[in-house]
């Protein structure tokens, strides 16, 4: 009798199919310039004047950590557990008050939490977008805003602008033109420009939207850091805007944007349409942190710790325009804001600025070409400038160095 051992099979090829492509959205919208600076210029060596980071030593450190231990310390359970999406009542509360005392009533109930002003956003930009539908943007416009209604499927047009900002004649010809679903702008201390809209264009388009049929999405994170002037009302105050724009506002820029807290005022079936997006995406804003905001605002003078960041960001703007004249070549001009973190200059005829960047960065110091932040065509030759990272002797020694970047790169 022979014994034989196991039959030895040989395996089969098999030819597996590709998984299935990504959305064409994923791959038709690129990342951000800024985010893409940052990770080339993370050397410590580097004057960085590309980001939008507010200043680290300004944070008030201790008084966030102290709202942090007092929450953990007193409500762990609640602190660490599930929340509403709408958002804890108590940091609603909190923001309501703001919101009234600045000149806009509003009721906690007006208002939706969310995971900074930029989840804000694209809830909007979900709740009130259809593909196709036409979105109205500022001349430039915050780079950031540009890909979450491309995300959303929008056709996304430019309204033209000068130094104050949008020109309403135009925007109201824009809208009778394009039947557009939302107009979108950052009224005070612009990102990227700085400039801020006038009251009396700010009333303009409140009458635009009532007489046209429009929504405004109103961005307002830059509007406590007022170093001169007279504040100007919201456009949601306005006459006509009152039941149509969405305010959006952040403690990233007066608190820490390490937080990641934002929040909403909108009309009542825009914020329901937003609870419920914000449930698909997030269930809910973290709640330690947003205990410990409403801790924070509570134990501490959030509107006195503001005054001290914006002093010290109007003298660092100051160094930063009284450096730039050396640092530009001649025929250059740019901004001279009143609030907020940034300026923008437009480099003379002959001039790119995104050809320039690599030898920018060779020399240590960066700034973000403007052509991203158009939705039309872009001017090569604008660049922004972030003047609230460094401290002014900073600013002066990276000017230095982009003045000489700027000379050898064209030479």
């Amino acid at each position: 009798m022979t014994v034989t051992g196991p039959a030895r099979h040989t395996p089969a090829v098999h030819a597996f199919a590709a998984p299935p492509p990504l959305a064409a959205r994923a791959t038709a919208i690129g990342g951000s310039p800024v985010r893409d600076i940052l990770a080339v210029t993370a050397r410590p060596e580097v004057i960085n004047f590309a980001g939008g980071l507010p200043a680290p030593e300004l944070f008030d450190s201790e008084g966030v950590a102290a709202a942090f231990q007092d929450v953990l310390a007193r409500t762990p359970a609640r602190a660490l557990q599930y929340a509403t999406t709408e958002g804890e009542p108590t940091l609603r509360t909190a923001l309501a008050e703001r919101t009234t005392a600045r000149g806009l009533t509003t009721a906690p109930d007006d208002l939706l939490v969310t995971t900074g002003s930029q989840q804000g956003l694209s809830l909007l930009a979900t709740v009130l977008v259809e593909p196709g539908d036409t979105v109205l943007v500022e001349t430039p416009c915050y780079l950031a805003a540009l890909q979450a209604f491309a995300y959303a499927g929008a056709r996304v047009v430019p309204v033209p602008c000068d130094g104050d900002g949008i020109d309403p004649d135009a925007l109201d010809a824009l809208v009778a033109a394009h039947r557009p679903k939302l107009l979108y702008a950052v009224p005070t201390f612009q990102n990227p420009t700085g400039r801020t809209l006038p009251g009396e264009r700010r009333a303009a388009i409140a009458s635009v939207a009532a007489r046209r049929g429009l929504w405004i999405v109103e961005d307002d994170p830059y509007g406590e850091l007022r170093f001169e002037g007279e504040r100007v009302p919201w456009i949601a105050s306005y006459p006509g805007a009152e039941d149509r724009t969405v305010l959006l506002g952040t403690f990233s820029k007066v608190m820490a944007p390490g937080l990641r807290l934002g929040w909403l005022r909108a009309p009542d079936a825009v914020r329901r349409a937003c609870v419920v997006a914000k449930q698909a995406a997030d269930l809910h804003t973290p709640t330690v942190n947003q205990l410990a905001a409403a801790r924070y605002l509570a134990d501490r003078d959030l509107d006195a710790h503001v005054v001290r960041v914006a002093r010290a960001y109007g003298e660092r703007r100051d160094a930063m325009l009284g450096g730039l004249e050396g640092a530009l070549p001649g025929g250059a001009t740019w901004s001279r804001p009143s609030g907020g973190m940034f300026l923008w200059a437009r480099l003379p005829e002959g001039y790119d600025s995104a050809a320039l960047l690599a030898s920018v960065v060779a020399h240590d110091v960066a700034y973000v070409p403007g052509a991203p932040f158009y939705a039309g065509a872009p001017d090569p030759r604008t660049l922004r400038l972030c003047f609230v990272t460094h401290t002014p002797d900073e600013i002066r020694v990276g000017l230095g160095r982009l003045g000489l970047a700027l000379a050898s790169g064209l030479g």
